[in-house]
């Protein structure tokens, strides 16, 4: 076992002699170190995608310091003036010049107020809290501590002077003015103060959230300012005109609220400036408010009577008759409306369109707004033809013979309202970097809701006796040349209450064609305004029904109301049952308006 031991050791120990011996002839390593010289070279251009390097928002935090100046650093300041459109200016002289297309069908002199008796049914409360949606979002936007365009002092700054102007404006025209409302109520009309107040609240979130944040925040502000508007017409409280003005005067108080705040706050209180997009494409979303003209007035003649051999008339000419002529006011017209675009120049779109026209004239009809039944009866049953003063003598329907004694008439919809969809295509015509003049070709579909009418009437059932000349079991006259004596009322002890359709008139959907020109003004990197001038045609088949009479199936015996239904008595005859008139029209339509719009 020894001997091996050494023999390993001597081993091992050779091994390690031969190989250091190797390396005994090498030269030490030398690190050489190259000359680094500066000099400028050029960059080829490569499509990299710029990352913005800015950290991350903090979350949101509540924000009630009401009184403490912030200002972030980096914010530009707005000069003063830097962002007024002056596109109030135009609604209100718009309302302005339509103010006096006012004619009522009705008038009522009691206690002095000058108003159509014929109200719509249509009441809604609503409108007097959308007038708040603009200051509600943006007050709790910025109690959540999400950012705007100011801080506290400066939005509160902004907004008092905002709706300061607003009273000053609204309340001065008004009590200045004295426009009767449409109910009759007060003599303050024009221009709407719900609608001025919608306005200011939706530009205050356009300004502090549309601009700096997302536009969809004005879209929302500026929408529900315009329903605010529409319902302030459908309640019957405000003309066309009224809110026309009224959105233009909300819009430029604003606009001049922050015009002031920008020239005494200067640079102070500012936390973020607007978006800015670059937006090359003229592709949209928008919407906007007009006053519609043109096809105002229905004229129904006897050629347009149905069922005309029912009363003896065969042949007629085609005459209008201004007793059959249902008139209406200047048209509310509301548009959501989007395109996009190919390129600068052409595009695809659609729109939806909603017209309200109110009717200021029901033609032979009116007469169910009268006062006093009496004279209702009077004027619509006796004159209507002379044999009728022999055949129904007026002293048999006083003072304890009339069958009426309430007869009123409620408007259920007072407005003859047309949806429109149509599609087609979108032309641009770019005049500089903010201007541009448009056009388009459309075609869609129209649908109407008709014009509705109720009849309520009350009172006590009557049984008329008559006296009939007949002989050989025909009917023959008298010498004078009648055929019955009718002899006075009698009470059968009973009561009656209907109610019912009194007149309606409606029409079929049809086709839609649409055009129009507009000048586009880009003010913001992704807003503009566009004023336009619409034209829309479109062939309707409108029927009117009249039913002046239907009560008085209620309102005698059976045995009575056969009578007086039959060609006997000729002049009730063609009364007595609904009256019904068909005709087609081409419709004309003219819109001139304001839009609000996305660049998208």
């Amino acid at each position: 076992m020894k001997l091996r031991a050494i023999l390993a050791i001597l081993v091992c120990g050779m091994c390690s002699f031969a190989t250091a011996s190797n390396f005994t002839t090498t030269e030490p390593l030398k690190l050489e170190v190259p000359e680094m010289k500066a000099e400028l070279v050029s960059v080829p251009a490569t499509d990299v995608l710029t990352l913005d390097m800015k950290a991350p928002e903090a979350s949101p935090k509540m924000d009630f310091d009401f009184f403490k100046s912030k200002t972030n650093p980096g914010v530009k300041p707005y000069k003063f003036m830097d962002d007024m459109t002056f596109v109030g200016v135009p609604l209100f002289i718009a309302g302005m010049l339509i103010k006096g297309d006012k004619a009522m069908f009705r008038v009522n002199n009691k206690d002095g107020k000058k108003n159509t008796q014929l109200l719509t049914d249509f009441k809604t409360g609503i409108d007097d809290y959308t007038q708040y949606f603009g200051p509600a979002l943006t007050v709790g936007l910025k109690l959540g501590g999400y950012e705007g365009r100011s801080d506290w002092p400066r939005l509160l700054a902004s907004a008092a002077m905002s709706y300061g102007l607003m009273a000053a404006l609204v309340n001065g025209i008004k009590y200045t003015a004295k426009e009767m409302r449409p109910d009759g109520s007060q003599a303050n009309s024009w221009p709407s103060g719900h609608t001025a107040t919608s306005f200011v609240g939706a530009t205050l979130l356009h300004k502090e959230y549309g601009l700096t944040r997302s536009p969809w925040f004005s879209v929302a502000g500026y929408g529900v300012a315009t329903a605010t508007g529409v319902m302030r017409v459908l309640n019957n409280r405000h003309w066309v005109s009224d809110v026309m003005s009224g959105a233009g005067i909300g819009i430029l108080s604003t606009e001049l609220g922050y015009a002031f705040s920008d020239l005494l706050f200067k640079g102070k209180g500012l936390l973020r400036n607007d978006l800015q997009m670059d937006f090359e494409n003229p592709s949209f979303f928008g919407i906007s408010m007009g006053v519609g003209l043109g096809g105002k007035d229905i004229d129904f003649s006897l050629a347009d009577l149905q069922d005309r051999e029912k009363y003896g008339i065969m042949e007629i000419g085609d005459v209008e008759s201004e007793d059959s002529r249902i008139q209406f006011r200047a048209a509310t017209v509301v548009d959501a409306e989007g395109a996009y675009f190919f390129n600068k120049y052409i595009g695809v779109g659609g729109r939806l369109r909603v017209r309200a026209m109110s009717a200021k004239s029901f033609g032979q009809f009116n007469y169910i707004s009268t006062d006093d039944p009496t004279d209702y009866w009077s004027t619509m049953v006796a004159p209507v033809y002379e044999e009728a003063r022999q055949t129904f003598p007026l002293a048999s329907l006083s003072e304890g013979g009339l069958p009426v004694t309430n007869l009123t008439g409620t408007v259920k919809s007072d407005h003859l309202a047309e949806f429109t969809v149509s599609g087609g295509l979108y032309f641009n015509i770019p005049l500089s970097k903010q201007f541009a003049l448009g056009t388009k070709l459309l075609i869609g579909r129209s649908f109407t809701q008709e014009l509705d009418i109720d009849g309520h009437a009350e009172g006590n059932v009557k049984d008329i006796p008559y006296d009939l000349w007949v002989s050989n079991g025909k009917i023959y006259e008298d010498e004078t040349g009648r055929w019955f004596i009718l002899q006075d009322p009698k009470s059968t002890g009973e009561t009656y209450n209907v109610d019912w359709d009194y007149v309606t008139l409606g029409a079929k959907s049809s086709t839609s064609w649409g055009t129009g020109i507009s000048l586009t003004y880009k003010y913001k990197s992704n807003f503009s305004w566009r004023l336009f001038v619409d034209y829309d045609y479109t062939k309707k088949t409108f029927t009117l029904t009249g039913d002046t009479f239907n009560f008085m199936k209620h309102a005698v015996t059976p045995t009575t109301y056969d009578l007086l239904n039959t060609s006997i008595v000729s002049p009730f005859y063609m009364l007595l049952d609904p009256i019904v008139y068909k005709k087609e029209k081409k419709m004309n339509y003219v819109t001139i308006g304001l839009s609000f719009m996305v660049n998208l």
